[in-house]
């Protein structure tokens, strides 16, 4: 049985180690995933002078929109696990100078260091998902929400939805030994199974809940570039490669863009569909 608060530290350390990559490829990532941060800013509807707390922020792109909707006077408490996430959130605040509005705080979405109903809107893009226990941070999201306070949130649909990272993923495990992801832990996939988002949200307080997808395009000039962000932006992945002779990781690398060769352009490039699921609610 694993242990949470073991697993909760192996999660943590993979944040904190992927941090690198993510600051070097946060633009591309962004421009693949602004339609999410764009649904979710929408669905919040942010007013000047409110106060909206982001979850699992990473780079903090999301939360970074909606900064620039609650001037004057509005804050953007813009919160992460992971102090070096927090850093390429604060760094990218700087770049857009949004200093006046955005506070950097290190915050456990599991149990939140904020007084109850203290803020207006809460955004988590990605996050829910991979955490221990996801529905104790909803119900700790819920607490810090104001009567009728909004709840965006974004997770991934089904692995056959997303194959920019699911594809190739049976045969390389085989071929590493890794036994198969717990379908009840956290993961990418935690939250695809149709209802489990709306169920998740009522067992909290939710109310009003709806859930949408997103249809997201992963473009890549060529399979070399997939494979080094995977390698720069997955830290399981690329630890499952470390100190692995040459020859495993090649055919890794093979299998790999075997899979992906449905999604081969004519240039030599890689367009790969990706479904993100989408979902707002009220407390």
């Amino acid at each position: 049985m694993v242990d949470p608060d073991e697993q909760r530290r192996a999660i943590l350390d993979q944040w904190e180690r992927s941090a690198a990559g993510w600051r070097v490829r946060r633009a591309e990532l962004q421009r693949v995933a602004a339609p999410v941060s764009q649904w979710m800013v929408e669905a919040i509807a942010p007013q000047p002078g409110e106060t909206i707390l982001e979850l699992a922020a990473g780079p903090g792109d999301t939360g970074l929109m909606a900064a620039e909707l609650i001037r004057p006077g509005g804050r953007l408490i813009s919160s992460d696990a992971s102090d070096a996430m927090l850093e390429i959130a604060s760094e990218r605040a700087h770049e857009l100078g949004l200093e006046d509005v955005v506070e950097q705080r290190r915050i456990e979405a599991e149990w939140i260091d904020l007084p109850a109903a203290s803020v207006d809107a809460v955004l988590c893009r990605w996050g829910y998902m991979l955490m221990t226990d996801p529905g104790a941070a909803l119900r700790e999201t819920r607490r810090v929400l104001r009567p009728g306070g909004r709840l965006a949130l974004a997770a991934w649909g089904t692995a056959a939805e997303n194959s920019w990272a699911s594809a190739g993923a049976d045969a390389v495990r085989r071929l590493l030994g890794q036994p198969p992801p717990d379908p009840a832990g956290p993961g990418m996939f935690a939250f695809a199974a149709p209802g489990r988002l709306e169920q998740l949200l009522e067992d909290a307080g939710f109310t009003e809940p709806l859930v949408d997808s997103v249809d997201l395009r992963f473009v890549h000039p060529s399979f070399q570039h997939w494979w080094e962000a995977r390698l720069d932006c997955a830290v399981p992945f690329a630890d499952a490669l470390a100190g692995r002779p040459e020859a495993d990781v090649q055919q890794v690398r093979t299998e790999l863009e075997r899979a992906l060769e449905p999604y081969r352009t004519d240039d030599g490039g890689l367009a790969i569909p990706g479904r993100a699921l989408v979902a707002a609610a009220r407390a």
